[in-house]
């Protein structure tokens, strides 16, 4: 009895530390809706307060994801060498100040460079959560994971437009930025209790250098680069809606600021049932073949409703299917790619967050040129055609490690 009490306890411990990871690791990959569509119903408002324009606003965008994208590279191969704790509390610290900056930004100008490093804080939370996974866990169980931190996730796009779209008027985009501000307090405070996942014999023990240098031996990889194009070229299509959604919906069709964040927040309930279906697939890649083709039917019927100027609910059902099928792909291209490449696994998770993002930044300000809605459609049409193209590639590669050809055969 007496042995029995402290293994009763150490269990139950180990389970609630299990469930708390759990959950910070969801909110971590957070980090990357909340800098983008927290602030999304205050675009408009902005350019009026800045005096600026529509693509300058939205350049606010573009340097959060080039943040986003640069912090995975920088963050990713530090954590392999020096563990993801000390790294992870960096970022958030960066975060933290880079957020007080742009509370109190004068300019459009000082605005925009602090979404940069806010961007870069932001994204070492992303990249090490990814990573602290794959040092976890294997195989169906990093699926499961995953897909649990995907409902998760899929809260932060539901309730971060919802919120902006009701305190918009009330407090403005400062007072939205101070809310962020709170949240990054909050998890640098909450990830103290974090334990490293990554033991010191497991860590890169090359010099700086050579541990940046793992990215070419990556990158080589075709199977795992041809995934990570594919899931980037679906990402390119949620940022095209990120950054075009604002002003379709408030502009073209004449809707108040709260109205979007409730629109907004109904899309993003795609991203929350689409996370459990990916494990339906008894192969990861089955999944990724339908998401892919789903999106090139949807994206085209979306390009020609729009071309067509069409109504709002045409618009917006279109764009709900759209979204489902894009993010049944998220799960199961990032488990692909993560188990092709175990060895280096925060270099590989800092490519995989890096490319996401980057073809965000590209996209942003694409769609706010010419006719948005013209635009938009089209963005759509070729990220969807190429996302097909790089999975159809990327199936036709064999395993390279032992893990993901031992992963694939246990799902199948």
């Amino acid at each position: 009895m007496k042995t029995g009490i402290p293994y009763s306890h150490a269990r139950t411990s180990a389970v609630r530390y299990s469930h708390y990871l759990i959950v910070l690791l969801g909110i971590l990959t957070a980090f990357g809706p909340l800098v983008t569509d927290m602030y999304l119903p205050t675009l408009p408002s902005m350019t009026v307060y800045f005096g600026t324009s529509q693509s300058m606003v939205q350049m606010g965008l573009t340097t959060s994801m080039a943040g986003l994208a640069l912090g995975q590279l920088l963050f990713g191969p530090l954590s392999d060498k020096f563990g993801r704790r000390p790294l992870l509390l960096a970022s958030l610290l960066l975060f933290v100040v880079s957020t007080v900056v742009c509370v109190f930004a004068p300019t459009i100008a000082v605005f925009v460079t602090m979404r940069l490093f806010q961007g870069i804080g932001a994204a070492g939370g992303i990249v090490i959560s990814r990573s602290v996974a794959a040092d976890r866990y294997r195989g169906r169980d990093l699926v499961g994971v995953l897909a649990v931190i995907g409902v998760i996730n899929g809260i932060a796009p539901v309730a971060a437009p919802v919120l902006g779209g009701m305190l918009t008027e009330a407090i403005g985009w400062r007072g939205i930025f101070c809310i962020l501000l709170a949240l990054g307090i909050l998890l640098l405070g909450g990830s103290m209790l974090f334990r490293e996942s990554l033991p010191t014999h497991r860590r890169s023990g090359q010099s700086l250098l050579r541990t940046f240098g793992n990215f070419g031996t990556i990158l080589r990889n075709k199977r795992f680069t041809l995934y990570i194009l594919q899931l980037g070229f679906a990402q390119g299509i949620l940022f095209s809606n990120i950054a075009s959604s604002p002003f379709i919906i408030q502009e073209h069709y004449g809707f108040s600021p709260l109205e979007f964040s409730i629109v907004f927040a109904v899309n993003s309930l795609a991203f929350m049932a689409a996370a459990p279906l990916s494990l339906r697939f008894r192969r990861p890649q089955d999944g990724i073949m339908t998401s892919c083709i789903g999106m090139c039917v949807l994206s085209a019927a979306e390009l020609a409703a729009l071309w067509a100027g069409c109504g709002f609910w045409v618009y917006e059902s279109l764009m709900f299917l759209l979204l489902f099928t894009m993010a049944l792909t998220f799960t199961l291209s990032t488990t692909v790619a993560m188990e092709s490449e175990r060895r280096y696994a925060g270099s590989a998770s800092a490519i995989l967050g890096a490319v996401c993002f980057a073809f965000g930044g590209i996209v942003s300000p694409i769609v706010g040129t010419g006719d948005i809605l013209k635009t938009t459609g089209t963005v759509f049409v070729v990220c969807a055609a190429a996302s097909l193209l790089c999975a159809i590639a990327a199936g036709r590669q064999r395993p390279t490690t032992p893990d993901a050809g031992l992963s694939e055969r246990r799902a199948a």
